[in-house]
């Protein structure tokens, strides 16, 4: 384990020590929580963009085009008075 100083402006860090608190864990902990989110939310959007690089417009209408025609799950239906927007 390794240790990182971090300053912060008083107001930042209560509104930390709050939060930590109300979550039930250490500074600390929020805090190693609140990287390991951002890091793997840059790791998924680097992800996607590799697998983008990979795609082809085709193979998304292709895959498209074998979605079964049929009704929605209920509960999955679009909302009354739905517009869909011109592209």
């Amino acid at each position: 384990m390794s240790a990182v100083t971090v300053r912060l402006p008083e107001s930042l860090h209560q509104h930390l020590r709050e939060a930590a608190k109300s979550d039930g864990v250490s500074v600390n902990q929020f805090i190693s929580l609140a990287v390991a989110e951002k890091l793997s939310a840059l790791r998924t959007y680097d992800l996607i963009s590799q697998r983008a690089e990979r795609s082809s417009k085709e193979a998304f209408l292709d895959a498209l085009a074998a979605v079964p025609d049929v009704p929605p799950v209920k509960g999955d239906e679009l909302p009354r008075g739905y517009v869909r927007r011109a592209r």
